[in-house]
Formats: C-alpha cells, structure tokens, sequence
C-alpha cells in the first residue's frame, strides 16, 4: 500500500459526502486523523465493512483492546471520550456482549414493537395537532416540531423517562455527538448523561414501572448475577442515544429527500410505492450515521491488501456504504425509491445488528405517512444547498429543516 498522511476528518460535517467519497478513493481501509491527534483506520468500502462488522477479530471494547486507551495515551479529556469509555452492551466482548445484548434484547421483541404502535401513533397525532396551529405561510423548523421530538419521546417513554429529564439529557446527546467540542466539553458531556442515568436509575428503583429501565434494574442473567451499575447506566444511556440521534436524522433525511423529489413523492403518497421502500432507500443515500467510533483489531487483520495491525482502531465509515459504486453503480448517490437494490448497513451487521430496527421501521412508518397526509402542500422554505449540516462526522442530518406546511 501507498503511504500516505492520515486525512484529518472534518469535525464540522460540511461534505459527508464528498469526503467519503475522497477516502472511498484512497482505498477501502485507510489512515484517517480524529481530534486530539488519534490516528485510526478508516474502512470505506461496502465489501470490507460488511465483512468487519461481523468479524470476532474486531471489537468494540477498548478497555480490552485498545493499547493506546489501556496505557493511558488517550486523556481522560478526549474530545471523544464518551464514545470509547461506556461499558454497555455496545462496547462489550465475548461472554459480557451476549449477556448483555440477551438482557436488553428482551425488551426489543416483536410483541413490544406491536404493543408500542398505539403509543407511536398519539406522539405523533400530538406533533401533528401543534403543527397544525401553525399561521398559514409561517417558517416551521420541523427538524425542532417534529423529526427531533417523535423518535426522542417515544425513547424516552421506553426507558421511563420523564420530559423533563428528557429534555435536559437530550442537550448531553447534542453535545455528544458534536466533534467540535472542546476537551472541557467533552468532560461535562461525560459526567453530564452518567449524572442524567444515575438520577433516572435511583428513581426507578424507589418506584418501578412498565418500562426497560425497570426490567434491566430487576434483570438476572443465567448465573443469577445482576449488571454491575456501570453496564446498567451506560446500557440505558446507549438505548436513549442511539434510539433517538439516528431517527431523528432518518427524519430529517427522509423527508428533505422527498421534498426535493417530488416525482418520488407523488409515487408514495398515492399508493404506487411503500413507506417501506423509502425507508430503505433513504438508509442506504443517506445513513443517519457517518462514521461511527470505534472498533479494534483483536489481531493483526489483512483487509484487500492492507494489515490493519493487532491494537489499531478502526472508524466505520458508514456514509460511504450504500454509495459505493461497487454495488450500486453509477448512480449510487441518487435518491431513487424504485431502484431494485436498496442494499445498506445502517442498522448494523453482525452481533452488533440493532436491536430496535422493528421500532424504527414503526415510528418511521407512521411518522412519515401521517405528516405527508396530513400536509399534502408541504415544502422546503429555502434552496436545499441553504439547508446547514450537522457540526459533526458522526452524525449527517442538517441543524433545522425550515418548511411550509401548505
């Protein structure tokens, strides 16, 4: 392999895309620089990503497997600490991953998916019936009305949390999820959502309730052991953010997609194609997750002529994925319901396969099909090229989403 510098990673988020594009070039595994100076692999090609996510050599636990976490050389102020120090189901290996995605993954069947609909549904009526108060031809951000607030409530009431606590704990994910934050940030950001779950924890135990919260306090694994109180906080606050920050963006993507495709809209609305579909085609042209931190190699592993050498971290580039041009050819960055292969990784592969995917397909169905219903007149208030990304190249969504509803 060529050497080349490791490409330091935009922390604003201004071209997801075109970055991804440009390290697509460079090779499916390469050199990338995180904040802070940390140099991790970058993989960006469909083929190895898959093969990597589901591969027992690579890890998520860096207390396990990362040296320079280990031994110390990566600061207790690391502008992305929050991302490498949970021990949760996300970051956990071996025994501890299955026993914790068995515990957790109880709370995510097919029957709680069904049961939660009905609740899906009065969030979203209630989102509805404030928008429609709405003054004819005023600006509505409805990233802020509506794509923020349906998936972050619905989270929030699955681990029995209260809107207030909910709306504090939802600024520490904002935080989170920023890569321009600085080192003192990044420690409030830390001590901020542990703080937040420890306070949803305590009350939980004083009263419990019908919610995930209340079933893990009270959860036993096979031996008969409880979680310690670290994988218990870090669990819940991993269900919180990663529940909420994807959707949230799946919205915002989504519909921002339809809106600038109206002969793809009409296609929808009118029966002629699934919600299913634009789900599905909307996760692979623009995963609601850009890159996301991080993973290591067990051992040394060989990725198409690369060694990512035992120890090294790796970044999936998932903005890259259902673009590549390998597998979905020339116009692998067109938004295009009726495209037959709608192939994407954005909710994971392998034991790391998320969890919630039946509960984001049910708030992304009723969300999307009930708003454009209801608001047949719906449009962007600005040029597309004027709507601001995300500070961040963890997340791809846009700051506000301003529109009229017709």
């Amino acid at each position: 392999m060529e050497n080349r510098c490791p490409v330091a990673l935009d922390v604003t988020g201004a071209d997801i895309h075109g970055e991804a594009a440009a390290l697509r070039k460079q090779g499916p595994a390469t050199q990338v620089e995180l904040p802070g100076g940390v140099v991790v692999w970058s993989l960006n090609s469909h083929s190895v990503i898959k093969r990597v996510l589901s591969d027992p050599r690579v890890t998520k636990s860096a207390r396990n497997h990362w040296p320079a976490f280990i031994n110390g050389q990566i600061p207790p102020d690391w502008e992305m600490i929050s991302w490498i120090a949970m021990d949760n189901m996300v970051t956990a290996y071996g025994k501890d991953h299955v026993r914790l995605r068995k515990l957790v993954g109880s709370a995510f069947t097919r029957r709680r998916t069904e049961a939660i609909k009905p609740r899906i549904v009065e969030l979203t009526q209630g989102l509805i019936a404030a928008l429609e108060s709405v003054p004819a031809g005023e600006v509505v951000d409805l990233r802020e009305r509506f794509a923020y607030p349906l998936p972050a409530m619905l989270v929030a009431d699955l681990i029995g949390m209260s809107e207030d606590a909910r709306a504090k704990t939802a600024k520490v994910i904002d935080m989170m999820v920023d890569t321009t934050v600085t080192p003192e940030q990044a420690q409030a950001v830390l001590a901020g959502w542990r703080g937040a779950m420890a306070e949803l924890i305590a009350a939980k135990r004083r009263e419990p309730a019908e919610d995930i919260t209340s079933d893990l306090i009270a959860a036993r694994d096979e031996d008969g052991s409880r979680l310690s109180e670290e994988e218990l906080t870090d669990t819940i606050f991993a269900i919180l953010g990663a529940g909420s920050e994807t959707t949230i963006n799946f919205f915002d993507n989504s519909i921002t997609a339809l809106l600038t495709h109206p002969e793809q809209r009409a296609l929808v609305t009118s029966g002629q194609v699934s919600w299913d579909e634009v789900i599905d085609e909307t996760l692979r042209v623009e995963s609601p997750l850009a890159h996301l931190p991080l993973r290591y190699a067990v051992e040394d592993i060989e990725l198409d002529g690369v060694t990512i050498p035992r120890g090294d971290a790796i970044l999936v580039n998932y903005s890259a994925i259902g673009r590549d041009p390998e597998v979905h050819g020339d116009t692998a960055g067109n938004f295009d319901i009726t495209r037959e292969n709608k192939e994407h990784l954005s909710f994971g592969h392998g034991p790391h396969f998320c969890l919630g995917a039946g509960i984001a397909r049910a708030v992304a169905t009723i969300g999307l099909s009930t708003l454009f219903e209801r608001f047949p007149g719906l449009s962007l208030a600005v040029e597309p090229g004027e709507l601001r990304p995300l500070p961040t190249f963890i997340m791809n969504g846009h700051r506000t989403l301003p529109v009229r509803l017709g």
